[in-house]
């Protein structure tokens, strides 16, 4: 097949729209449902984003895509018991590690992963689409499906739900176009490589960095290439826990992922594992309610007349206090930014979220400022030398 017609483009306005091959066969086989455009915008980016974690690392890797950025990415480690009380997983759930990855990709920021794409570098197993089926998600992309996962995905939507194999042997062509207000773009394709290799400029005092800190960086640096840029991706355990995508500034970028981090981070404190919510409760007025608890504005979700709603008895709030005590035991996160940091504030920010390593590629005539701002608080950088911009 060379060309799918497609529903309409960005927006219901614009039409004709259609994914097409200007040369040879298209590498996708759209198994269910009728994906639009903007779900293969997400599709094809999530799926090179999950080749190249498994590639990097050799363990099964997850994506959970909105709007052509990551909302999580994670390789397949297993669940702790704490891990799988956050993910609402069951203690007893035999998980493979291709579930493994969607699950703790699809938690890192479950609020912005509702309605997402998943994609995975795998062939989907019925542990995958078990999870996959639970969760309120547009569509899904892996180079191949096991008969009994695809029959439960069938079941997803009223046999709606967008099913999308690729060929895992497709290659792009080296040089890719696009147009924009008529006019023609031309560039190689990013083909780049992300490895350990990269990681051997260490710039700071401190030269710690174990095997796990290199795994993260790694995760970090391939979430990086598939974001919007300007973009900071923080990592702990090969699972990204803040994704900062499409902002003007570097410090903004920072701050919006440390902060989705350290919201990841607050869904481990004791008061959230003991939230008291009513039975059969849907996943996103859970997540919902997670969420505005742990904000400023909780009492929307603890008023009288809505906690009644939501939990069976009013739980006690969770002071800013308490925040910051447990936001201030979190630690060996890393960091990663698609281009250079140009001033120490991101360095200043980033620990506040425990960030112990960072990765990013250098160059700024300021270098010597974030290296002095890292040497003070004992953070290990790397500069790759490398950028990672994406549009």
């Amino acid at each position: 097949m060379k060309e799918l017609e497609l529903k309409y483009g960005c927006n219901p306005n614009q039409k004709p729209s259609r994914l097409f091959m200007e040369e040879g066969e298209l590498p996708v086989t759209v198994l269910g449902g009728k994906p639009g455009y903007i779900n293969f915008c997400d599709a094809l980016n999530a799926w090179q984003l999950v080749r190249e974690l498994k590639e990097a690392t050799g363990l099964p890797a997850a994506a959970s895509f909105k709007h052509v950025s990551p909302a999580g990415a994670a390789v397949g480690l297993p669940l702790d018991e704490i891990e799988r009380q956050i993910y609402f997983v069951a203690p007893d759930e035999e998980l493979t590690p291709l579930a493994a990855a969607y699950i703790r990709a699809r938690g890192a920021d479950r609020l912005c992963s509702y309605g997402d794409w998943a994609a995975l570098s795998d062939v989907c197993d019925a542990a995958t689409a078990r999870y996959l089926k639970l969760e309120v998600s547009d569509g899904v992309i892996a180079p191949g499906y096991t008969d009994e996962a695809l029959a439960i995905l069938k079941t997803k939507k009223k046999g709606n739900y967008n099913v999308v194999q690729i060929d895992p042997d497709y290659v792009p062509a080296p040089i890719e176009r696009r147009h924009i207000f008529g006019v023609v773009f031309e560039q190689g394709h990013n083909f780049l490589k992300i490895d350990e290799e990269m990681l051997r400029n260490i710039v700071t005092e401190s030269k710690d960095l174990p095997e796990s800190a290199k795994r993260d960086m790694i995760v970090a640096l391939i979430t990086l290439k598939y974001t919007q840029s300007n973009s900071v991706c923080y990592v702990k355990n090969g699972q990204a826990i803040g994704v900062g995508a499409g902002q003007q500034s570097r410090i903004h970028c920072t701050r919006l992922a440390g902060t989705k981090a350290d919201n990841w981070w607050l869904r481990h404190h004791p008061k959230v594992l003991a939230l008291p919510f009513v039975d059969g409760i849907r996943r996103p007025d859970r997540d919902n309610a997670i969420d505005v608890y742990l904000s400023d504005e909780s009492e929307d979700v603890l008023a009288e007349g809505a906690w009644q709603r939501v939990f069976t008895t009013r739980p006690e709030p969770i002071t800013a206090q308490e925040k910051r005590v447990w936001i201030a035991r979190m630690t060996g996160v890393t960091v990663g930014s698609d281009a250079f940091f140009p001033f120490g504030d991101n360095v200043e920010r980033a620990r506040k979220s425990g960030v112990r390593y960072i990765v990013q590629p250098g160059g700024s005539i300021r270098d010597d400022n974030v290296i002095e701002t890292c040497n003070k608080y004992g953070i290990t950088m790397c500069f790759t030398g490398i950028r990672l911009f994406h549009h």
